[in-house]
């Protein structure tokens, strides 16, 4: 049985702001398990959105204020450990838990519906309304802790939880099928590749949104044709318009994309990186009987069927570059500057 010490290493967020907001500290102590918890030794955590958002307090509805800018709405309590995707190894188990679970590998479901064994009236983000995957140990509920039989490395397996069910959960929503014609932009980003890879899972017809100098790329991925970012939309899709837009962008093209999807289209958005504040013509809306999908709790299902698809090899991963634990601000910076396909991974020793 491993040996688990009295404290590890992890980065913790003290304030909202800047890089310095975030602080490496050596002598974190190791979560306490309550009863239908489980103690992980993380491998491997992915750097997301949501990481640099809740940083900076982007969640916050009144201009960045702390007493809002938690994911779920509500204030952080900090120093808080960040980190929603973890791959790991579980090596302590609470009361109600088997000790048959020790030792299995497993990935994170990033949205939490039980914390410190009680259920949540309304679901967590792990690494927001909790400590997450950023430190060598973290916990959760058993429930949540999902074991994995892959041949994949660890560092390839902590690029799927957030942005993969992201995706997932999105087409879910949008109950994408082999018949759709879908349209996703941000097509280069972590959920955005994701999304790519379970639509065509699914038999749909995709064209992805992004510059030229990623179309191959995104290509190799399976999509099956490429938009570039500056292209006339309402102009290509006229012929042809879209059943399903899946947007992680929004910003002021937004109108566009519920310009281009059929009568009873679905249009749905798990992101805002070019702008969260949009102007919405209801008569778009009702004239052509949209439906619009906010997409972030995740539905019932949809991380145990992500795992499912990891281990049948329906989906690969995509790590464009790994860094130490120690150096998450320079993963951030590189996060931010959107020059990357796929995931930053940070290895944790």
């Amino acid at each position: 049985m491993t040996s688990v010490p009295a404290t590890m290493k992890g980065v913790q967020l003290t304030q909202h702001g800047g890089l310095d907001s975030l602080t490496i500290n050596p002598s974190i102590p190791v979560p306490s398990l309550t009863p239908n918890d489980v103690l992980i030794k993380v491998k491997a955590a992915g750097v997301n959105n949501t990481d640099l958002n809740t940083r900076i307090g982007w969640y916050s509805k009144g201009d960045n204020d702390a007493d809002d800018a938690g994911w779920g709405g509500t204030a952080l309590n900090l120093p808080l450990i960040q980190g929603a995707d973890v791959c790991g190894y579980i090596v302590a188990v609470g009361d109600n838990v088997s000790n048959a679970r020790i030792g299995e590998r497993v990935l994170i479901e990033p949205c939490l519906f039980e914390a410190n064994s009680e259920a949540l009236s309304s679901p967590w983000y792990f690494g927001s309304e909790c400590d997450g995957g950023f430190a060598q140990y973290t916990k959760v509920a058993s429930q949540h802790a999902h074991a994995i039989h892959s041949s994949l490395s660890d560092i390839e397996l902590a690029s799927f939880p957030c942005s993969y069910s992201t995706a997932e959960n999105m087409l879910c929503r949008a109950q994408v099928t082999e018949k759709d014609s879908v349209l996703i932009t941000g097509a280069s980003g972590g959920v955005g590749s994701a999304a790519i890879q379970l639509a065509k899972a699914r038999g749909a017809k995709v064209v992805a949104v992004t510059s030229e100098n990623k179309r191959d790329a995104i290509l190799r991925l399976g999509a099956d044709a490429t938009l570039d970012r500056n292209a006339d939309f309402n102009t290509y899709a006229k012929a042809q318009p879209f059943d399903v837009v899946i947007d992680l962008v929004a910003g002021p093209r937004w109108p566009e994309l519920l310009d281009i999807l059929k009568p009873f289209g679905r249009y749905a958005t798990a992101g805002a990186i070019a702008g969260h504040t949009v102007p919405l013509d209801l008569r778009t809306l009702y004239l052509k009987d949209l439906q619009l999908l906010g997409c972030t709790i995740l539905s019932e299902g949809v991380f145990a069927s992500l795992i499912q698809r990891i281990e049948a090899n329906q989906i690969k991963p995509l790590v464009s570059k790994v860094y130490p634990l120690e150096d998450i601000t320079r993963a951030q910076q590189d996060f931010e500057r959107k020059k990357h396909i796929g995931k930053l991974v940070l290895s944790v020793e």
